[in-house]
């Protein structure tokens, strides 16, 4: 929550009362406007419009004297997501909401500890993975090392897009790496919909993994039809849609002599808006392929997510508003198939039960109000 103004950059810093707490948040807060509200009726003052300093500040305001008791006052009023990382002047905190819905792991370093959301994140610096964060759990390290404690009940509802698209291949989630995991969507893919092609090529990098295990259970060939360009970030989060456009240009260059003359089976992890993916299929057209067969690894989104994915409102996704022959015409593709709900959770592996589906189902696992606005703190004035 929060619109891309310096004041909402993270991590976040509150000094009170001789007290100064740092704070990193991974998620969304669903109740943050009536917290936030309660909280300035208290005297508290807000210098952001993000919901993560009213997770500071009801920490603050909380009547515990000891920092977990504080924590665990203010998770008891949180209503969302959030995974998240404090600091102190002499402790180390790590938080997971009781849905987990967002990764969080535990790592060390020599005679030193780490937290991360990904256990890739533990691989860069040289750190060794030691277990995920429980749901509900309050991790505190200090001089006397780790202190764990189960603050409020909890239930596995880990958001299902991690697997998909939102992590790394290379990290660990609920043990297990997540390239096999995208492997076995892709393989899934092709026993659901196969076809005659010449060749299968993943949209780099997300649908790498997937384009290899749908190639693998469909024998035909794995090649690379599109150059992806390093230095452009993720497009389908970007506030504007001409900044997204334009990042699917610079994002992406078809290679014609890999592609020209064939039937492409072209694997990618999701649609979204629906505004990128005929940007793909007339590039590669344009490279001379004969036929472009679209394969999703995700079912169609139909529901917009509330819990810390800035994904897109329900009357901007494609699939809230066409059928899938209708998205198929709408991209340019010769064909379209998505991976079934019942298919990806069969290739992760897990019990349904573990994960938020809410974007694909509309079920919520807590009650979201269905018109909420990111930006619906913005027009609260600041002192």
């Amino acid at each position: 929550m929060g619109s891309s103004q310096l004041c909402n950059a993270q991590p976040l810093l509150i000094e009170s009362d001789g007290q100064s707490i740092a704070l990193a948040h991974n998620g969304n807060i669903v109740n943050a406007v009536y917290l936030r509200q309660e909280l300035t009726d208290k005297g508290f003052r807000f210098q952001t419009s993000t919901d993560s300093e009213v997770i500071l500040n009801l920490v603050l305001s909380s009547p515990e004297k000891e920092l977990k008791d504080s924590i665990s006052y203010a998770m008891h009023r949180l209503q969302g997501a959030y995974s998240l990382t404090m600091l102190t002047r002499d402790k180390l905190v790590g938080v997971r909401d009781p849905m987990g819905l967002r990764p969080l792991c535990l790592g060390s370093l020599g005679d030193g500890w780490v937290l991360a959301s990904e256990s890739c994140a533990l691989d860069h610096i040289g750190a060794s993975f030691l277990r995920e964060i429980e749901p509900g759990e309050i991790v505190i390290i200090d001089e006397h090392g780790v202190q764990s404690y189960q603050a409020i009940p909890s239930r596995r509802s880990l958001c299902i897009f991690e697997y998909i698209y939102f992590a790394r291949p290379d990290s660990v989630i609920n043990g297990r790496l997540l390239y096999p995991a995208r492997q076995a969507m892709g393989a899934r893919l092709a026993e659901q919909y196969p076809v005659d092609a010449d060749m299968v090529m993943g949209v780099p990098d997300s649908a790498t993994a997937a384009a290899t295990g749908y190639a693998q259970q469909s024998g035909l060939p794995l090649g690379e039809g599109l150059l992806k360009n390093r230095y452009v970030g993720r497009t389908f989060i970007e506030p504007d849609q001409r900044i997204r456009e334009l990042g699917v240009r610079l994002k992406f260059n078809p290679m014609p002599l890999m592609i020209a003359g064939k039937r492409l089976v072209v694997v990618d992890d999701s649609i979204v808006r629906g505004t990128t993916t005929p940007r793909v299929v007339s590039m590669l057209r344009r490279a001379g392929a004969k036929e472009v067969h679209m394969r999703i690894c995700a079912p169609p989104i139909r529901h917009p997510c509330f819990f810390g994915v800035d994904m897109a409102t329900r009357w901007e996704l494609i699939a809230a508003q066409k059928t899938v022959p209708q998205i198929k015409e709408a991209i340019g593709a010769d064909s379209l198939g998505y991976l079934s709900l019942d298919g990806l959770v069969k290739a992760i592996a897990l019990p349904k039960s573990h994960f938020c589906l809410a974007c694909f189902t509309g079920d919520y696992p807590i009650p979201v109000q269905l018109e909420m606005d990111k930006l619906a703190m913005e027009t609260i004035s600041l002192p």
